[in-house]
């Protein structure tokens, strides 16, 4: 069934998908399985295959709205008793702000639905104030705080601290908290659970809520953030992203004919790349930034970019921030993890 669903989804045929779908549940699969089961491997496979540039950003985007369009066929599907008489308590589930890939959190909203709860979910980057506004005006049992990129870590830790103060606790789920939950430990976070049917659990189990109180400061959870670093990164993002970009011209004297366009990517490249160092900074793990230049590296080399060019911008990043030696020691970790990489053929163009 999720090579009929991923066939129907990747050729961009919503009918079809949800035939697929429908016509499971009418054979006996039920809604939860369907959910967790078929609709969020195909999602995964998505990107997956948009990583290994196998289908465009075009498809991964159409046929993200699908899925979305599939699991709103499920829930329009339930018999009316089902949908109006929760049994268990409140939950608000919501993405951290900035944070677009919703459907994860989607997927926890359904779930959580069916075993009884009452959900307000509201959906991609709920930015922090309005989602305390929010819970001062429904005194939820929890909050859900979903999170699939790293970088939005400094902006959860902020959201975990202002639902806290409410008395509201928070469970936090995604792949930005790691695959073992450390970052939300770290973070302050009341909980985590790694998917759907781990935040049913957790739910079910009762969640202690914290007493109201001021906001954290961000040093009480993080003392290493004491030196600044982070900060000074932060602060002076554009000025490192436009110095690496000069660099990188004086040694690659053929960037000197980039198209507008072309700059504009390696510039991004570039701020992504800051990004992540910055957040393995906030939260002082360097996996967060090694795994990112991993994860990099394999994208270049689908779309026939050496991933030995990543190493010359370290280079460049470690000479800007020689003064910070929090900074230069995950530089030079980053760089390690590149130059261990098997080294691979970059292929020819595709016919």
């Amino acid at each position: 069934m999720p090579d009929r669903l991923w066939q129907a989804v990747v050729d961009g045929d919503e009918y079809g998908a949800v035939d697929v779908v429908h016509g499971a549940l009418a054979d006996g699969v039920d809604e939860e399985t369907l959910l967790l089961e078929v609709i969020a491997p195909v999602q995964e496979r998505v990107g997956v295959e948009w990583a290994a540039d196998r289908i465009t950003v075009a498809q991964e985007h159409a046929a993200t709205a699908i899925n979305e369009r599939v699991v709103a066929s499920l829930a329009h599907h339930r018999p009316a008793g089902r949908r109006d008489i929760p049994t268990g308590g409140r939950v608000t589930v919501g993405c951290v702000d900035g944070e677009w890939h919703a459907f994860p959190a989607r997927l926890v909203a359904e779930v959580l639905t069916l075993h009884g709860w009452r959900v307000d979910y509201l959906g991609a980057q709920t930015p922090t104030p309005h989602l305390v506004a929010h819970l001062h005006r429904t005194n939820p049992d929890a909050v859900l705080l979903s999170g699939s990129i790293p970088t939005h870590l400094p902006t959860a830790h902020a959201a975990i601290t202002a639902c806290q103060a409410t008395g509201v606790p928070v469970l936090a789920g995604g792949r930005a908290f790691g695959p073992d939950g450390r970052y939300a430990r770290a973070l302050g976070a009341d909980q985590w659970a790694a998917d759907a049917r781990g935040a049913v659990a957790v739910l079910q189990a009762g969640l202690t809520r914290p007493r109201p109180a001021a906001i954290r400061q961000t040093v009480d959870d993080l003392p290493h953030l004491a030196d600044q670093e982070y900060t000074m990164v932060v602060q002076s993002r554009p000025q490192i992203v436009k110095q690496t970009l000069v660099d990188l011209e004086a040694r690659f004297p053929a960037m000197r004919g980039y198209s507008d366009a072309q700059r504009e990517h390696t510039a991004e490249d570039i701020a992504h790349i800051v990004d992540f160092l910055a957040t393995a900074l906030y939260v002082d793990d360097a996996e967060i930034f090694t795994a990112f230049l991993a994860w990099t590296a394999g994208i270049l080399e689908a779309r026939h970019v050496p991933a030995r060019s990543l190493v010359t911008g370290l280079d460049i990043l470690a000479g800007q921030l020689r003064d910070f030696p929090r900074t230069v020691r995950l530089i030079r970790q980053g760089a390690a993890v590149l130059d261990d990489r098997p080294a691979r053929p970059v292929p020819g163009p595709r016919a």
